[in-house]
């Protein structure tokens, strides 16, 4: 007697490699369109943070879904047209700027804006670092400096961003000097995660 298979079902670890895979694709996609439309551009948060984190120990990097770019607010017209070329299409929601892939628009799945030289919220004591303070770590991939990955960190100072920033001091990419960089109160927050590593 033959037997009924059931439907084929993915497993949750297969689920769980098909998101990482699709947030690679979607971090080498919009890094690709900027280089090809020649936008200067840097990748942020936690993507940054791992791609500096690979370069001492690949093995204690931390996956991350989120995909972050800094972009210089008068390059959007270009970056929305260069956007597009790779099914992400541009939107706002809620005054956050980002793009969308186009076949799930889904902000879960967005490739969030930062605007270079500007307050991420007010009451932050620095803007965002220039695009120019990008580093290519590999080709394909402008990543925003050490310096400045820390300092957007140290400023949004949720509990996500001490446990990158916790990563970074780990594998030894912050040193000491680094807090006579910052202003007293981004100071005490890297000085109390250094004293907490015993560095």
């Amino acid at each position: 007697m033959s037997q009924k298979l059931g439907p084929v079902t993915t497993g949750i670890w297969e689920s769980y490699l098909m998101a990482m895979d699709e947030v690679t694709g979607r971090l080498q996609r919009i890094a690709g369109a900027m280089d090809e439309a020649r936008i200067a551009y840097a990748l942020v948060g936690g993507q940054a943070v791992a791609l500096w984190v690979a370069t001492k120990d690949p093995a204690a990097v931390r996956t991350t879904k989120n995909v972050d770019i800094l972009l210089r607010r008068e390059d959007l017209p270009r970056a929305r047209v260069a956007a597009a070329t790779v099914a992400l299409d541009y939107f706002e929601v809620m005054s956050v700027g980002m793009f969308l892939e186009r076949s799930d628009p889904n902000p879960r799945k967005a490739v969030h804006l930062l605007w270079a030289g500007e307050k991420v919220r007010p009451e932050y004591p620095l803007p965002s670092p220039l695009v120019e303070e990008g580093e290519m770590l590999e080709p394909g991939k402008q990543v925003v400096s050490l310096a400045g990955l820390v300092r957007m960190k140290l400023m949004s100072n949720r509990d996500q961003d001490r446990v990158h920033l916790r990563d970074l001091i780990e594998v030894g990419l912050v040193p000491r000097d680094l807090l006579q960089t910052l202003p007293p109160e981004l100071a005490s927050r890297l000085d109390a995660l250094l004293s907490e590593a015993g560095r």
